[in-house]
């Protein structure tokens, strides 16, 4: 493999120069550059977006799957590209154990019949959740999803970039600044020698005109001969601090310093070079991370498209539920101790078991024996009269829609004529409006004195 060394050790370098300058910073020995309040802003703003997003994914998974070995099955099938199994829903579970039951105790027998229409009723429950979850996956989930493994990622690179940025360009005014520091005091002492190790990053080499060396195989100069060509004394080699011995310098192949002081305007021009390019690419990178923190706006507009049809796939799977609970209520007898098949007489609860005493006070008239079904109570119920007794008046609190013709729909503010019949549900009433005459239920009404 073709490594090429200088990328490397130059790569290295600016990793080594980044990482003295963020430990300077958190110990307060060098400057840091501080963004704007506005883009501060627009980071806390996309942080808080990420956390969020992250917890009510996460919750919304629980929600439409409890059970975590699930998850993490359907986590590992679209890690691996590959169609997620159908699995089972728990009602449909629920349905097919009602159903085998039946089979087996006999689907002729009273409770049999009821594990049959009940088992029916679970299956569409059933169908209705996995309609529901796989609705909510596609239009609330998948969004979540693709913006923290799609957008979010791309900002935190675009921010991580932003921060070596910044990182180089406070490595830069720290260099300059030494450097210009160092020219001041040179300029006032005149054997101070600069040490540029100090101002250049780790990585840097010198140009070949400042690091040409002397010639190995020429002899050391004396020191005379020195002296004569320095008059104000060498200084120490500029790389190395060295001794004063020529002939070491020569040997480590440095030069002493020129007699002018071109090379502290040079050290300061290429300081202030390096500081011009590191601004540029900082202002560069902080341009495009603004811009991608502004599109946290459209983020929000799109996930909260998203909410809008999660709540619509969750009121249709509420509504179809209702739906089929109140079929199979309405198979199964609205009156308690009557179900479906069955020919037995059902006593009338006692009046001091009844958690409704409103509905004990009421005059009673006479018993109904076809109350029972729906369809024959619509029968009974004309033929049934007031009782002698007395009545009572109601008015009704809210509107109240028949559930069937054996009921009478109700609307609010308006009074009605009520009493009770023996056998009946405390919790409901016979009610009169007009020629009109029905069950009503004694929650929806406040009895007047």
């Amino acid at each position: 493999m073709d490594f090429n060394m200088k990328k490397l050790a130059s790569d290295a370098g600016i990793f080594f120069t980044r990482a003295v300058q963020f430990t300077e910073e958190k110990f307060g020995q060098a400057e840091k550059t501080e963004l704007d309040a506005n883009f501060e802003n627009l980071l806390a703003r996309a942080d808080s977006t990420k956390n969020w997003t992250e917890k009510i994914l996460r919750q919304t998974e629980v929600l439409l799957q409890p059970n975590p070995s699930a998850r993490v099955e359907e986590f590992l099938y679209e890690k691996l590209d590959r169609k997620v199994p159908s699995r089972v829903t728990n009602g449909e579970l629920l349905a097919q154990y009602m159903a085998e039951a039946a089979s087996e105790l006999g689907p002729t027998t009273p409770y049999g019949k009821t594990l049959v229409k009940v088992a029916e009723a679970e299956k569409r429950l059933g169908a209705a959740e996995r309609d529901f979850i796989h609705t909510a996956s596609i239009n609330f989930l998948t969004p979540l999803r693709n913006f923290l493994e799609g957008d979010w990622k791309t900002i935190s690179k675009e921010r991580r970039l932003l921060q070596n940025r910044r990182l180089d360009l406070d490595a830069c005014k720290a260099r300059l600044k030494k450097a210009k520091a160092a020219e001041a005091k040179a300029t006032c002492e005149g054997d101070t020698v600069p040490d540029f190790q100090e101002t250049r990053p780790r990585n840097y080499i010198l140009s070949a005109s400042a690091s040409a060396t002397l010639d190995d195989t020429s002899c050391p100069p004396s020191w005379s001969e020195w002296k004569e060509q320095y008059p104000g004394g060498w200084r120490p080699p500029c790389l190395f601090l060295l001794p004063l011995n020529p002939s070491v310098t020569r040997a480590r192949g440095c030069l002493s310093l020129p007699k002018d002081r071109k090379l502290w305007n040079d050290e300061v021009d290429k300081a202030e070079q390096e500081l011009r390019v590191a601004q540029t690419e900082f202002d560069r990178q902080a341009e495009v991370t603004r811009l991608l923190l502004e599109g946290i706006s459209s983020t929000h507009v799109n996930h909260l498209r998203c909410l809008h049809e999660f709540v619509e796939s969750q009121t249709t799977y509420y509504a179809q539920c209702y739906r089929h609970m109140l079929d199979l209520q309405k198979q199964l007898g609205r009156f308690p101790g009557t179900f479906v098949g069955t020919t037995e007489p059902t006593s009338p609860p006692l009046s001091s078991t009844s958690p409704t005493t409103t509905a004990a006070t009421m005059p009673v008239g006479p018993s109904v024996a076809g109350l029972g079904p729906p369809g024959e109570a619509a029968l009974c119920l004309e033929e049934v009269a007031p009782p002698a007794s007395g009545t009572r008046k109601a008015r009704v609190l809210y509107d109240y829609e028949a559930a069937d013709s054996s009921e009478l729909a109700l609307l609010a503010d308006e009074l009605i004529t009520v009493y009770s019949l023996p056998g009946m549900d405390p919790d409901w009433l016979i009610g009169e409006r007009g020629n009109k005459k029905g069950k009503v239920p004694v929650t929806y009404l406040e009895l007047l004195s």
